[in-house]
């Protein structure tokens, strides 16, 4: 969904007056960690206030907006990826830049980004990037990489 500069401009007055901005998931590029209709909450960041790994809500030039995690600065532009993408998001200036994931509410819990399972996924997902292919093929369709992917969360949630 696109949204006009008006809408984004609201967006980041909401959040700053309020302190927060819940907004639904809609997409897979977070999979399995943010899945279509879960609710992701969002407080105010500032570059300096987040790191690596840390999923950052921004608005494209085009209107689009996005929740990627952060993969590091190349000068004044950020670099983000969804965990399922294959390649980096298109450079990402601090004025793009909404606000920064702090919990979800699933369908039948809440997900703390500070939560120790969620943390050893960040790592896990940055530390392999073949993992992004894998979780891609499986949201293709692939029978074979659904039950790899299984074999894998109930290790990392095992840790």
């Amino acid at each position: 969904m696109l949204f006009d500069q008006e809408t984004i401009l609201f967006l980041k007055m909401a959040i700053d007056k309020d302190g927060f901005l819940e907004l639904p998931a809609d997409g897979n590029s977070m999979f399995p960690l943010i899945e279509r209709g879960d609710v992701c909450r969002f407080v105010p960041c500032s570059r300096a206030s987040f790191q690596r790994g840390d999923i950052i809500l921004y608005h494209t030039g085009q209107g689009q907006l996005i929740a990627h995690r952060f993969i590091r600065q190349v000068a004044n532009d950020c670099l983000f990826k969804g965990d399922t993408n294959l390649e980096y998001d298109k450079a990402v200036q601090s004025e793009q830049m909404i606000g920064k994931l702090t919990c979800i509410k699933k369908q039948r819990c809440e997900v703390s980004m500070d939560h120790s399972s969620v943390k050893r996924w960040g790592n896990l997902i940055l530390a392999l990037p073949a993992l992004s292919g894998l979780l891609r093929k499986y949201l293709n369709g692939k029978s074979y990489f659904a039950e790899m992917w299984s074999t894998l969360w109930r290790k990392v949630n095992s840790l």
